[in-house]
């Protein structure tokens, strides 16, 4: 298993240069992925492609997770991915629904299909990607239009959770990237649901990426209930609740990976044993003594 880190946290600056300077870091310590999820007023695919531009991404794979879906046509999507791709030469284009309603009440948009949203809008992407053309007409998503490209394109990556969107994603994207998924869902659930439908398609392995936030740390307890008040708002979203529901856990504290040394060791070999590719950690430190342990046990994996 792969250990890189989510550097999500860095966009709420809302300060370009600091994620910039984080990816360089990143690079530096030696981790081989860095991800961001467009949260915040600093957009992720522009930062990764100036992190790129600016030489200091080393060999990292840098890639998003996620960029919602419903803002934007797969057009526009296809045009930034390539251009980060250009910048950068390791890219994965991570792509997400987003939630009902964020959909519905932050952007002011009809939430319905989904399934065929993800489906058409994956379409368009591939054909864009895989042949420099989509000459689609669909229920959802529409394209008509050609790119030429000169380089090797992007990775492209689902956020998946439930059975229909796990076999979509093993049929026509490179793999899944999960968010408050614990170990055991991931082995017996999401593993298993999107490989079989990779190998169905005829597709390689897909990748399976998790993201949790991480703390080592020698008093768990006041770091756990920290967790659980940023966090809180993921176990009400249906999609995540399900999940959680899976892992036998009452909320998103319960599968942050918090604990000391030995603790987190384990649950993170649990996440490779259960089909894990890739662990993007997102450091959950609340002092220098647990940021600094976190760090040196992941640089150790």
């Amino acid at each position: 298993m792969r250990i890189g880190l989510n550097g999500s946290a860095t966009l709420l600056q809302a300060d370009l240069d600091a994620v910039v300077t984080d990816v360089e870091q990143a690079a530096q310590a030696g981790f081989t992925s860095y991800w961001l999820a467009q949260t915040s007023a600093v957009d992720a695919l522009t930062a990764l492609a100036v992190a790129g531009a600016k030489g200091v991404t080393g060999d990292m794979e840098l890639g998003t997770a996620v960029v919602p879906t419903f803002p934007q046509h797969p057009l526009s999507m296809a045009a930034r991915a390539w251009t980060a791709q250009a910048a950068t030469g390791k890219l994965v284009l991570g792509i997400g629904l987003s939630h009902e309603p964020t959909v519905r009440e932050r952007l002011g948009m009809v939430w319905e299909k989904p399934v065929r949203h993800m489906r058409e809008y994956l379409e368009i992407l591939n054909g864009l990607f895989q042949a420099g053309a989509a000459d689609q007409d669909g229920e959802v998503w529409s394209a008509h239009a050609e790119m030429g490209l000169k380089t090797p394109p992007p990775k492209v990556m689902v956020a998946a959770l439930g059975p229909q969107m796990l076999q979509l994603a093993g049929r026509l994207a490179d793999g899944t990237i999960l968010w408050m998924v614990g170990p055991k869902t991931i082995g017996g659930h999401i593993a298993p649901t999107i490989r079989q439908a990779a190998a169905d398609a005829g597709r390689g392995e897909p990748s399976v990426v998790c993201s949790l936030p991480i703390c080592v740390t020698d008093t768990p307890g006041p770091v756990r209930d920290l967790a659980a008040a940023v966090f809180s708002n993921y176990g009400e979203l249906p999609s995540y609740r399900a999940m959680l529901d899976r892992e036998g856990a009452d909320g998103p504290a319960d599968v942050c990976i918090i604990g000391d040394q030995a603790h987190v060791s384990g649950v993170l070999d649990d996440l490779a044993a259960a089909g894990t590719t890739d662990f993007a950690a997102l450091e959950f430190p609340t002092n220098d003594d647990e940021r600094a342990a976190t760090r040196a046990l992941l640089l150790s994996r």
